[in-house]
C-alpha cells in the first residue's frame, strides 16, 4: 500500500468499515491518520513528531513533521532554531511549532502490518464504546437475542449489535437453550471492562416478569395500571401486586386478560411459573391478607416497631397459608416487605391464654391481691406493673367492681413494688461495682446498670468504649447458619438507635467528643478522636 494511492480509495475503505462496525466514519479516518503517522515514524525516526491528515471530503492525504521552535537545539529531529523557523514564518517565537511537509512514500511490509494493527485496535475500541453507550441506557429493559453458544451452563446471546451473557444462576431452573434459539431476557447490568463492555442478562429477576406484563398488558404500558411489587420463586411460583389509577378498570382482570390470555403468555415465557395477581393496598393489613391468597386470614396483628406482622388463620388453612416448603408465606413476605408469622386460631388462643395467666399471676404476686382482681386487671389490657403504676387513676377506677379507693390502693401497691425492685437493682449494681455516674446517661435505668455490671461495663468510660452491637447483640451468618450473639442489654426493649445514643452521650460525658451548638453533630476533641473514629 502507498500513501499515494487513489484518494477516493481511503474514503471508500473508511465508509465500508464504519458501516460494518456501526461506528462514526470520522473515527475510522482518525485511525487511518494515526496508522499512517506511525508508519511514517518508522521511516523518519520513532522520536519524530509526525502527523497525517486525510481530507474527509476529497481523500487528499498530507503528512507533516512538527518541529518545536527553541533557543538552543537539543534534538534536531524534533526541534528547530528560531533563525531557521523565521525563514519559514517571520512571526515564529520560542515554544511555537513549525509544520514541515513530508513527501509520499511506499509502505514496507512491517510498516503496513503495524498500520493495520493501529486501525484494527482503534476500530475495536470505538466499537466497544459504541456498544457500551448503546446498552448502558437499556438497563432495566427486555431485549431479544439469539443463543450463540452455551459455555459451562452460561448462555451467550447475540443481540445483533453486541454480545451478552445469561449466567447459570440467572436462568430459570430446568430450562435449556441450544445455539440458534430465540431468547428474551432482562438487562441486569452493563459494565465497561478491559476486554470490552460486558452485558449481563437475567431471566430470574422479579422485574423481568413485571416487564413481560408491561408488554402483554396495554394498560400497564399506558400507565393506567401500575405494578407495585413483585416476588418470584423462579420456575415455580410468583406474586405480583397491581393497582389501577382508573376506578373503572379492574387491575387484576386486566392482567389476567380474556380467558387468561395475557397471564398465560407470561406464564409460557417463564416456563410454566404459576403467577398470583393480587390487588395492592396502601393499608398494610389488607395488603398482607391479599398477598397470602389463596389462603383465608382470620385476623392480622401489626408490630410496626419491628416490621413484623402476625397472621391468624383457621386451622384447616394453615398448610395453604404457609405453602409447600414455606413458599406462599415467603413470597408474601418478600412482596409486602414485612416479616410474617403464621398462627392457627388454636395456637393464638393458647398463646393468649398463657399470656393472660402470666399477667394475672404477676399482678397477684406483686400487688398481693386475690385471683379475681389479678384476672380483672389482665383482662382490661394491663400488661405490666409499670403500666398500672403510671396510668391515670380514673382508668383503674372505671373497671367494673372497682372504685377510686381501690384504684388508689392498687397504684400505691404497684409503686411500692417498683420501689422495692429498684432498691434490689441498686444494691445489686453496687455489689457489682457499677458507678453512680452511669445513671446520668439518658435512657439508662437501674435494671440496665445490673446488666452492665454483669457484662463488665462499670463506668461511663466503659460505656463510651462500647460499640452498638455490644449492647444490642448481633447475628453472625456463616455457611448458611445464623448464630445469635447476645448483647449487654438483651431482654430490654431498646433499638439500635437508642443504644447508639447512650454510647454517644457517654463519649460526650468523658470528653472524647463534643456536640455542636445545635446538638446534632459531634466534633473532634482535644484527644484528636472524632465521633466517627470512636464509633469505629
Amino acid at each position: 500500500m502507498a500513501v499515494s494511492a487513489n484518494r477516493l480509495e481511503l474514503l471508500q475503505i473508511a465508509d465500508a468499515v464504519a458501516r460494518e462496525k456501526l461506528i462514526d466514519r470520522q473515527i475510522v479516518i482518525s485511525a487511518m491518520e494515526e496508522s499512517i503517522a506511525k508508519a511514517a515514524r518508522s521511516r523518519y525516526g520513532l522520536e519524530t513528531d509526525i502527523h497525517a491528515e486525510i481530507n474527509p471530503k476529497t481523500g487528499e492525504l498530507r503528512i507533516a513533521r512538527h518541529l518545536l521552535v527553541a533557543d538552543a537545539i537539543d534534538n534536531p529531529a524534533t526541534q528547530i532554531s528560531i533563525e531557521d523557523a523565521r525563514k519559514r514564518n517571520p512571526a515564529a517565537q520560542a515554544g511555537d511549532y513549525i509544520s514541515e511537509p513530508l513527501p509520499p512514500f511506499e509502505f514496507g511490509r512491517v510498516a503496513a502490518q503495524s498500520a493495520k494493527q493501529v486501525i484494527v485496535q482503534k476500530v475495536r475500541e470505538a466499537e466497544r464504546d459504541r456498544q457500551y453507550d448503546e446498552f448502558k441506557d437499556r438497563i432495566g429493559q427486555i431485549v431479544n437475542g439469539t443463543v450463540k453458544r452455551v459455555e459451562y451452563g452460561n448462555v451467550i446471546v447475540d443481540l445483533g449489535r453486541g454480545e451478552a451473557i445469561i449466567r447459570r444462576d440467572e436462568l430459570i431452573p430446568r430450562e435449556t437453550f441450544k445455539p440458534g434459539d430465540r431468547v428474551r431476557a432482562y438487562v441486569l447490568d452493563v459494565r465497561r471492562e478491559q476486554r470490552g463492555p460486558q452485558i449481563f442478562l437475567s431471566r430470574t429477576h422479579p422485574l423481568f416478569m413485571a416487564k413481560l406484563f408491561g408488554q402483554e398488558v396495554p394498560e400497564i404500558y399506558d400507565g393506567i395500571i401500575e405494578v407495585k411489587a413483585v416476588a418470584r420463586d423462579p420456575g415455580s411460583r410468583a406474586k405480583i401486586a397491581v393497582i389501577s389509577r382508573d376506578s373503572s378498570i379492574d387491575p387484576v382482570g386486566a392482567c389476567v386478560g380474556m380467558r387468561g390470555s395475557r397471564v398465560q403468555a407470561v406464564v409460557g415465557e417463564l416456563q410454566g411459573e404459576k403467577i398470583d395477581i393480587i390487588p395492592w393496598s396502601a393499608d398494610v393489613a389488607t395488603f398482607v391478607v391479599n398477598a397470602l391468597q389463596p389462603a383465608e386470614v382470620a385476623k392480622v396483628v401489626l408490630d410496626e416497631d419491628s416490621d413484623k406482622i402476625e397472621v391468624v388463620v383457621p386451622d384447616e388453612q394453615l398448610s395453604l397459608a404457609i405453602g409447600r416448603r414455606g413458599q406462599n408465606v415467603r413470597l408474601a413476605s418478600q412482596l409486602t416487605g414485612w416479616d410474617i408469622d403464621i398462627l392457627t386460631e388454636e395456637e393464638e388462643s393458647e398463646r393468649r391464654k398463657q399470656e393472660f395467666e402470666h399477667r394475672s399471676t404477676l399482678f397477684i404476686s406483686a400487688l398481693n391481691v386475690d385471683e379475681t382482681v389479678g384476672q380483672l386487671l389482665a383482662s382490661e389490657g394491663f400488661r405490666s406493673i409499670e403500666e398500672l403504676a403510671h396510668v391515670e387513676e380514673n382508668e383503674i377506677a372505671s373497671i367494673e367492681g372497682f372504685d377510686e379507693e381501690t384504684a388508689k390502693e392498687l397504684q400505691s401497691r404497684a409503686r411500692n413494688y417498683l420501689a422495692m425492685i429498684e432498691a434490689e437493682h441498686d444494691a445489686k449494681r453496687k455489689e457489682l461495682g457499677v458507678e453512680d455516674a452511669l445513671l446520668n446517661i439518658d435512657g439508662v435505668t437501674m435494671a440496665m446498670l445490673v446488666k452492665f455490671g454483669e457484662n463488665g461495663i462499670k463506668s461511663v468510660e466503659d460505656l463510651a468504649g462500647c460499640a452498638t452491637d455490644d449492647l444490642t447483640g448481633w447475628t453472625e451468618r456463616k455457611d448458611g447458619q445464623a448464630t445469635r450473639h447476645a448483647g449487654a442489654l438483651d431482654g430490654f426493649d431498646i433499638s439500635r438507635e437508642e443504644a447508639e445514643a447512650m454510647i454517644m452521650a457517654a463519649r460526650v460525658a468523658v470528653g472524647w467528643i463534643e456536640l455542636q451548638a445545635e446538638g446534632t453533630q459531634a466534633s473532634e476533641s482535644e484527644g484528636g478522636e472524632t465521633a466517627a473514629d470512636a464509633a469505629s
